[in-house]
């Protein structure tokens, strides 16, 4: 299965099990896109993403964890 930047709570479930030591309320975007980026699903292009895009996935990510 591929990642797109659209599949915010798929990339928070991958975020949560590759960096379970973080704490994503406190993470900044710059992290976070790296680190989407550098999943082994992720197959987008890394231009694609904003604020926004970010702000979901560290959402979703947040709600995981709860």
């Amino acid at each position: 299965m591929s990642l797109k930047w659209t599949d915010s709570l798929e990339i928070a479930i991958a975020l949560d099990e590759a960096h379970s030591e973080v704490d994503p309320q406190y993470i900044r975007f710059t992290d976070l896109h790296r680190w989407v980026c550098e999943l082994e699903e992720f197959d987008d292009d890394p231009q694609h993403s904003n604020e926004k895009i970010l702000e979901a996935i560290q959402m979703a990510w947040l709600e995981e964890r709860q």
